[in-house]
């Protein structure tokens, strides 16, 4: 089988040259290319939207690709379309560069002046890969198999405002509705979603974090299955272990959790680290959960604001979720969007915590009765994202508030 390879160049004289080489490599079968990368993120698109076995297995990027920069662009084309392979081309082949290329997500590098042995070379060995994720993905029904899952994380303004509460029942209201979802604890030191489920667990996040190329089957250790159906990837039970977590494990997990789901839900807690940072920065909707007092706002104040220092994410495409809301309260949703910068969400999530006491205290909290208003506010939000196959969150209630801004838009803006 021919072996599909799409450049992706800016320049003319580099397009003649790599196409060239390109159509001398044996069982090769190069595709028009591309000029900037907005085409190339376009042509995949178009080509995952009528299958997968229509991408090619490999992408040729080069160094001057414009206008995204290449590193960047490859980690969209890795985290959208996980079973393409992408070869960066530049004149730079230092460590450093290299490193920075596997961590964006390439599965090789080819020098310039570009040589016929060493593109052949790097052009099989990740077309073999191509063709392997393929296959892994193909088998076992139970999976998704699209170009990637909508993937959310979950953070608190502080601690005890509820943001793990919030991270199991959008996961369970997605999975309900007929999605298939994972929910990962990367609450690292202090995660407490097994003990919200009640569940024993011996294997963790953490057992990924030192596997470079996460298979099917290796995830599939890894991850527990609820009997509610819904798959939970947890912190480790050790909290020391999760600083074996690194940054670039979490984009690692994550973006094999996307290729196998089509909802992640991911809770970050309260403190960031590298690993809660890199999901936030990766995810398609950022939460920041807070309660309407002067400390959890000012708390989801200076969490906005360090992610925007950080370059991790900007206020605007970060959405405050309200919990413990209520009328009587003198902080109001359109104050907390006032002084966060932020998007509100518009469903609040109302007081009530005698609703929740028994089920937290025994460790069900996928028992709670469906008609009580935390979960209905919850399930509604989960309607709100977007995360259920129907409308049937948000007809099951909440509170409802609009702010000043009109609609809110719950995709990450890509510039």
């Amino acid at each position: 089988m021919p072996t599909r390879i799409l450049p992706a160049v800016g320049d003319v004289d580099a397009v003649r040259s790599i196409t060239t080489l390109l159509s001398q490599l044996p069982d090769a079968e190069p595709v028009t290319p591309v000029v900037d990368s907005t085409q190339l993120v376009d042509t995949l698109a178009r080509l995952a939207a009528e299958s997968v076995d229509e991408l090619p297995e490999v992408v040729v990027v080069h160094e001057r690709i414009g206008p995204v920069p290449a590193l960047e662009l490859i980690r969209e084309v890795a985290l959208r379309f996980p079973a393409v392979g992408v070869i960066l081309v530049t004149s730079d082949a230092s460590p450093g560069l290299f490193q920075a290329a596997m961590d964006y997500g390439a599965r090789g590098l080819v020098a310039l002046p570009l040589s016929y042995e060493e593109l052949a070379s790097r052009v099989q060995a990740v077309a073999q890969w191509s063709v392997g994720v393929r296959r892994h993905l193909g088998s076992g029904g139970d999976v998704f198999t699209g170009v990637g899952g909508t993937v959310v994380t979950v953070s608190g303004a502080k601690g005890g405002v509820g943001a793990t509460l919030t991270a199991v029942q959008l996961a369970l209201a997605a999975q309900a509705s007929g999605r298939s979802t994972v929910l990962v604890d990367m609450d690292l030191q202090a995660g407490d979603v097994a003990s919200y489920l009640d569940v024993q667990f011996r294997r963790s996040v953490v057992d990924l974090a030192a596997i470079t190329d996460i298979s099917p089957r290796v995830l599939a250790d890894a991850v527990f299955r609820h009997d509610t159906g819904l798959a939970l990837l947890l912190a480790p039970g050790e909290g020391e272990r999760g600083e074996e977590v690194t940054d670039r494990a979490a984009r690692q997990i994550v973006s094999a959790l996307r290729s196998r789901y089509e909802v992640v839900v991911v809770d970050c807690g309260a403190q960031l680290g590298g690993a809660g940072a890199a999901a936030v920065e990766m995810a398609d909707t950022a939460l920041l959960v807070a309660t309407p007092d002067v400390v959890a706002v000012r708390g989801a104040k200076r969490t906005v604001r360090m992610w925007d220092r950080l370059q991790i994410r900007k206020a605007e495409e970060t959405t405050v979720v309200v919990n413990r809301h209520s009328r009587g309260t003198e902080i109001q949703p359109p104050l907390i969007q006032k002084i966060t910068g932020t998007a509100v969400a518009g469903t609040v999530v109302p007081a009530n915590f005698k609703e929740l006491q028994g089920a937290v205290d025994a460790g069900r909290v996928h028992e709670l009765d469906s008609r009580g208003a935390v979960k209905q506010a919850l399930w509604a939000l989960a309607g709100e994202l977007g995360l259920v196959k129907a409308a049937e969150g948000a007809q099951r209630g909440g509170g409802r508030f609009r702010g000043d801004r009109g609609s809110v838009s719950f995709r990450r803006r890509r510039d």
